[in-house]
């Protein structure tokens, strides 16, 4: 939120505060992806950066493919005009979310080799890449957890410098990450998103 309207809230609390009750129960009929695909448009109209990313980020969580992000993006194009359309096109670029990669976009899930149970070091987090995306996995004993990269805020691709020991922390706005269970640790409330993973003749897979 602005400094702008934070101010508001401290100074009228009463109107802003009705104001902002009216905006979360304004989409009370709506589920969750579809509330969020508006907000999407929304911020795309005035161009706010930070919270494109945001609702975008909150969009995926709950449940919108990519295809319905850009369908969103292309239905509102009477309103939004072409250049907002390729400024947020733009940004979808820079995130490089791999779901949106052309030639993800109609993929089915499917199962990765990400490399042989014996080369990831046991009570260590490993860093691998595989299908073009990032990983980090944790070994302890018989436990194996497998995590994306990306920081649950705004799909961010952390990079293997930031894990320290066991904790792994996003340069962008420093979520903190317990590295072996996945939860957050500091600023945020989400977890780093787990993959379903088997193992198979000694192969490490995992399913997205």
């Amino acid at each position: 939120m602005s400094d702008a309207l934070n101010y508001l809230l401290k100074v009228r609390p009463d109107a802003m505060g009705a104001y902002f009750k009216f905006l979360k129960k304004a989409g009370d009929h709506l589920d969750p992806r579809t509330r969020d695909l508006i907000s999407v448009i929304t911020k795309v109209a005035v161009k706010t950066e930070p919270g494109f990313r945001q609702y975008l980020t909150r969009a995926l969580r709950n449940g919108a493919t990519p295809q319905e992000v850009i369908d969103a993006l292309l239905m509102a194009f009477p309103v939004l005009g072409l250049a907002k359309i390729v400024w947020a096109t733009e940004i979808l670029l820079d995130m490089d979310i791999p779901e949106f990669r052309p030639e993800n976009l109609d993929a089915e899930p499917s199962w990765h080799r990400l490399g042989a149970l014996e080369e990831l070091p046991e009570g260590e987090i490993s860093f691998l890449e595989a299908a073009g995306r990032h990983l980090f996995v944790s070994r302890t004993g018989d436990r194996i957890k497998v995590f994306d990269s990306r920081c649950p805020h705004q799909v961010t691709d952390i990079p293997e410098l930031a894990l320290e020991g066991n904790k792994l922390t996003c340069p962008k706005h420093n979520w903190a990450f317990d590295a072996e269970t996945g939860e957050c640790t500091r600023i945020g409330n989400r977890p780093l998103r787990e993959f379903e993973h088997k193992l198979e003749d000694g192969q490490l897979l995992a399913y997205w």
